[in-house]
């Protein structure tokens, strides 16, 4: 019997199955990986940036310009992820293009190259999202969607705090550079644990793959009216790393610059152990009271650290603050998008719908990276 688009979504894995399977761990465990090499990446852009004699704005057109084609490459691959064979190739691919374009910042003499690397390194991110996603939420029962999603936040953003740990140690050990080339390691490790691990996509019966554009004519209306929230609040979520420099520059005066740019690598660090502790409670919380409401919270919360920022606090206590403040609103953002997002699709088309969501998210991004890097250098960090 075919499934009709329009009933209730549903999941392969039965209602009384634990929620942590060898395919969510799997998951998780390339997630972890993966992050940890890139985000030793993240950490020292701007330190590397600056070492190039990159212009200020330099940070914000990468970023935006890799986020806006990482957009792109999502709506891609939900595309891809539809057709549950490709699902696994597609994710594994993908790790392989971020690790590799990740090491080459290692190789990079300019910051023109730095964004190529970066740009190709999103795009290969972002077009094995959706099929990633559609794999975990096929691998647990509906009621555990927030632990799954928030399980697979947590092991990502341990990789997170990981990388800026290692990062301040490969610089003080060798050099930007050489520390740069050392995230092929956990790259590599992302996509032989996701190979190893995760299963293969299975096909529901009377499955059909539709085609492009059939598939997102075929989303459901609560779930457009969802991505208009999310396509607003993206507008105003610029990329995090603009935060590193931020407040390298807040504490450059009282501090002296080699030392903010250390104390501004370690506020940055602590944001993603703030993510990662909270990304599973705020998940199993959404699953027993409801993820809309807590994903509006949210979204208020980033309002408030952005006003925050705005009076440039110049003592770490009240820096710290800020920089929890936007780690627990990511989480937030993260393990409930998501799980929301795949409550609201039906089985058929849930990469094409996370490919959506992905992408908005992007754009946004896009949009608010590029506009406050402009801001910033054309007339205050404070506009």
């Amino acid at each position: 019997m075919k499934t009709s688009l329009n009933q209730k979504p549903s999941n392969e894995a039965p209602a009384g199955s634990r929620w942590l399977s060898r395919g969510v761990f799997g998951i998780g465990l390339a997630s972890l990986f993966s992050d940890w090499g890139h985000e030793i990446a993240t950490a020292l852009l701007p330190i590397l940036l600056a070492s190039l004699n990159a212009p200020a704005y330099a940070l914000g057109v990468i970023e935006g310009v890799a986020d806006g084609l990482s957009s792109f490459a999502k709506l891609a691959g939900g595309w891809v992820a539809d057709r549950p064979q490709w699902r696994k190739p597609a994710a594994v691919s993908g790790y392989l293009i971020v690790a590799l374009s990740t090491f080459a910042f290692g190789l990079a003499r300019s910051w023109p190259t730095i964004l190529f690397y970066r740009a190709l390194g999103w795009i290969g991110r972002g077009a094995k999202n959706p099929s990633r996603d559609a794999l975990l939420a096929d691998a647990v029962p509906a009621e555990s969607l927030g632990r799954a999603f928030g399980f697979e936040r947590t092991m990502d953003t341990v990789g997170a705090i990981a990388g800026p740990l290692c990062a301040t140690a490969l610089v003080a050990a060798t050099s930007i550079h050489v520390a740069m080339r050392w995230t092929l390691l956990p790259g590599m490790l992302a996509a032989l644990a996701f190979a190893v691990l995760v299963p293969r996509g299975k096909r529901p019966i009377g499955h059909r793959p539709l085609g492009f554009f059939e598939s997102l004519r075929q989303l459901p209306p609560q779930f457009r009216h969802f991505l208009v929230g999310v396509f607003v609040f993206g507008l105003g979520d610029f990329a995090h790393t603009l935060l590193i420099l931020r407040a390298a520059q807040i504490l450059g005066t009282r501090y002296g610059a080699a030392h903010a740019a250390t104390l501004a690598v370690g506020l940055y660090t602590f944001h993603n152990v703030i993510y990662a502790a909270a990304s599973y409670p705020v998940g199993a919380l959404g699953d027993r009271i409801g993820k809309r409401g807590l994903l509006a919270a949210g979204y208020g919360l980033a309002g408030l650290m952005s006003v925050g920022f705005l009076f440039a606090p110049s003592s770490l206590p009240s820096l710290a603050a800020l920089f929890a403040l936007a780690g627990l609103y990511i989480a937030m953002e993260d393990a409930l998008e998501k799980s929301l997002a795949a409550e609201l699709l039906p089985a058929e088309i849930r990469g094409s719908g996370f490919g959506v969501l992905a992408t908005l998210n992007g754009v946004g991004d896009f949009a608010s990276s590029i506009l406050v890097g402009v801001l910033w250098s054309s007339v205050s960090p404070g506009a």
